[in-house]
């Protein structure tokens, strides 16, 4: 009968979860390291609890292609609600709700869209895994810390407007490392003179790594072997 211990050894390669909403990335790594009889197990690139898709696993030998992997391109899907600002920049934050007199039509919005292509300055959310001093800063700002998130430049390669009815504006966001999708809504709403905060997300891809090839979190409840891995990537 095969060990925990021989089956850590033998485990290597990717998977790929498509990670339900209300988990942490490492909630998924828990659950794949249990199930692959407690490989070492790292992911390639967080995603909020309340985002939904493709995160990265990789087991055994192949952690050492976590940091090649961070560095994809990724893709994600998220609708935008312009009626109101929030503190966490998504729909889990107290709503600041911004009276608009008249909605942007969908030209000016498409024309706003476009100016977020690109490399763009950005500063990331408060409620976010920044390092401020040392600490994350979602950690100081729920102690209720004034936090001064740093300005950096961040990689867009498009924004597909795939429907737009007031307030509600859903996007296909292309995008580089480090992007904070939440930031862009909240950024888009100041542009458009609106709200702006995330009502959804869902990564659907990390570089070659789509939907297609992820497992849901039931396929987590079993075990998994070799057999059930991506090869590393050369």
């Amino acid at each position: 009968m095969t060990s925990d211990s021989s089956q850590s050894e033998e485990v290597c390669g990717l998977l790929v979860v498509d990670k339900p909403i209300g988990w942490s990335s490492m909630d998924v790594v828990r659950r794949v390291r249990r199930a692959a009889g407690r490989a070492k197990t790292g992911h390639a690139g967080t995603l909020d609890p309340l985002a939904t898709g493709v995160v990265i696993c990789c087991l055994g030998r192949a952690t050492r292609c976590v940091v090649r992997l961070m560095d994809l391109t990724k893709v994600y899907e998220t609708r935008v609600d312009l009626s109101a600002f929030t503190t966490t920049d998504d729909r889990e934050g107290e709503r600041d709700v911004v009276d608009v007199a008249q909605p942007p039509s969908e030209a000016q919005v498409r024309e706003a869209v476009g100016r977020f292509v690109g490399h763009i300055e950005q500063r990331p959310p408060a409620f976010s895994a920044v390092h401020i001093g040392g600490r994350r800063a979602y950690k100081l700002a729920r102690r209720g810390e004034v936090v001064d998130m740093p300005v950096r430049t961040v990689r867009v390669d498009a924004i597909e407007v795939l429907a737009y009815a007031w307030p509600e504006l859903s996007l296909r966001i292309t995008c580089g490392k480090g992007t904070y999708i939440r930031s862009i809504a909240r950024d888009l709403g100041q542009t458009l003179g609106t709200g702006g905060h995330l009502s959804a997300l869902r990564r659907t891809a990390v570089g070659s790594y789509g939907l297609s090839l992820a497992v849901d979190a039931a396929r987590l409840e079993q075990p998994i072997g070799a057999d059930d891995l991506l090869p590393m990537p050369q």
